[in-house]
């Protein structure tokens, strides 16, 4: 008998599982049988594996052939484990010391003339193997600088199985000329994004839309400004035309860099769902995600058959996700992220097992005020019958608004703010340097704590551990007792005042900060001055 193995890695959304491939060799009629609960992709990796060992220039073996993927009870998929089986293989054969193999994890599909071609998942992959106590791993070519991102890992890039076969057996490493796909993003990783992502990382180097080509709408600017200094989520609402989408566009903008540990969670999802771009290995900025409004339930929050695969709510994570046209999505739809909106994370569950999934975002949502979006100008030119204004907005459901912090009508721009538009108008990095300074203030006062925004502190740690100026929540309790206020409502207005007084320097929120923060979510004047805030 003769027995060889290595390892590989299987993923669950963006969590990986060592799984240790083993090849064995007996005596009698010539098969190939692999068994550990493979899917449809991983089955044909025999006939895939059986040509790329021929087409290298090895000898494959006639005899009875078992390859194993252990542990057996763990659901495998995708063809990332075809340069694995195809050493284990080689190994077993002898073509391969079985001693070299045993603690290198290896990652790749192999083409039928040999080629190692990339697969998604690469960084998850790494950093599953690296928390196994893995050190060495073998990735395609294409695919080391992202997975060079975990430290204290030896990667070793190749072009083909014949080059592995060098590498390990101490040969002369053929050469191996790049294919044109090389120099481009891969080929075969094309469409595997889920339909209706709209998925915007901004780091190929893109243009980013700058805040001060916005004409007009104080508020709404100075409401983007609290939003992405304390990550509270917002809610515009006003007639098309009126720049609703251009303010959120100019969002993600606004984000201060991802840190190291956020920038590789966020590499990580990107990864599974085949979205990082050609070149770019670490997403180092915010993302943003604008679905259309005709995405399903599975594009938005996560799904596909067998093991779900990301959604727009986690491409977004520790980034932007727009839902333009919020009162087209269906109900059922938009009241699946309420669960993700409070634990910064989906869990779903199928069949083939339950996954968890980053999904912590910053949820920018628009809409108009009727179908046809003329309701309430004044020009009694919307014809849309009351039924039809009700059924529309009653698709924004009140649970779901309830998680919305900021609600702000964006009021058609005057035409003499169109025309002076570019006189006074603060940028995009002098609005991102409040921004910064304002985060900064709030991870000082919440240092060696779990939480690092506003948003994310629980509404009693809020009210028991850092106390307003007395009397400043004088009108939130007359609108508690009267029910214009739920207690979440309350701890929301309490997070936003806490960033206003961030924003404005003040080592707690005034009166006035906390009135400005009632203003922002019920839309009721509150006589509030726009304190700390640039315009």
């Amino acid at each position: 008998m003769a027995f060889a193995r290595t390892c590989s890695v299987a993923l669950a959304g963006v969590e990986g599982v060592v799984v240790e491939v083993q090849a064995d060799l007996e005596p009698g009629v010539a098969a190939f049988t692999l068994v550990g609960l493979p899917d449809k992709s991983l089955t044909e990796s025999r006939d895939r594996v059986r040509a790329a060992v021929v087409n290298s220039g090895a000898a494959w073996p006639s005899k009875k052939l078992t390859v194993g993927l252990s542990p057996a009870s763990v659901p495998k998929s995708g063809s990332g484990f075809d340069l694995a089986v195809a050493a284990a293989v080689l190994g077993a054969a002898e073509r391969i010391d079985p001693r070299v193999l045993a603690d290198i994890v290896m990652i790749g599909e192999l083409g039928l003339d040999g080629r190692v071609r990339p697969v998604r998942g690469i960084l998850p992959a790494v950093l599953a193997a690296a928390d196994a106590g893995y050190e060495q791993v073998v990735v395609p070519e294409s695919a080391v600088p992202e997975a060079s991102l975990v430290p204290g890992v030896s990667v070793l890039g190749v072009r083909s199985l014949r080059q592995l076969i060098a590498v390990l057996t101490d040969e002369p490493v053929p050469d191996e000329e790049p294919v044109p796909g090389d120099i481009r993003p891969d080929p075969f990783l094309a469409g595997l994004a889920l339909p209706g992502s709209g998925l915007g990382t901004g780091a190929a180097g893109g243009h980013t839309p700058d805040l001060s080509d916005v004409a007009g709408q104080h508020m709404a600017r100075a409401a983007l400004e609290v939003a992405a200094a304390g990550r509270h989520h917002v809610f515009f609402k006003g007639p098309p035309g009126a720049g609703k989408t251009m303010l959120a566009e100019r969002l993600p903008g606004l984000l201060p860099e991802l840190s190291r540990t956020e920038s590789l969670e966020v590499t990580a999802v990107h990864s599974v769902a085949g979205l990082l771009p050609a070149g770019h290995p670490l997403v180092d900025r915010a993302p943003y995600c604008a679905p259309h409004h005709s995405a399903t339930m599975a594009s938005l929050v996560g799904g596909g058959n067998g093991l779900p695969r990301p959604g727009a709510a986690s491409l977004a994570h520790h980034g932007v996700l727009f839902l333009d046209e919020a009162a087209e999505f269906h109900s059922s739809v938009l009241d699946a992220l309420r669960q993700p909106l409070e634990s910064g994370h989906v869990v779903i569950a199928r069949a083939a097992g339950i996954l968890r999934m980053p999904a912590r975002f910053l949820m920018v949502l628009a809409a108009n005020p009727c179908p046809c979006g003329r309701h309430g100008r004044g020009d009694d030119i919307c014809e849309c019958r009351p039924s039809s204004i009700k059924r529309y907005r009653a698709r924004l459901s009140g649970p779901l608004m309830d998680r919305v912090d900021l609600r702000v009508t964006v009021e058609p721009v005057a035409r003499a703010e169109l025309l002076r538009m570019h006189t006074g108008t603060e940028p995009t990095a002098v609005v991102a340097d409040r921004v910064r300074l304002a985060r900064e203030r709030a991870a000082r006062r919440y240092e060696g704590l779990p939480w690092r925004t506003n948003s994310e502190v629980p509404g009693h740690e809020l009210r028991t551990r850092w106390h307003v100026q007395p009397g400043a929540l004088t009108k939130a309790e007359e609108d508690l007792d009267r029910g214009l206020l739920t207690a979440r409502g309350l701890d929301r207005v309490l997070r936003v005042a806490w960033t206003l007084a961030d924003l404005g320097g003040r080592d707690r929120p005034s009166a006035n900060d906390v009135n400005w923060a009632l203003e922002l979510r019920t839309g009721v004047r509150r006589g509030a001055l726009l304190e700390g805030i640039g315009r």
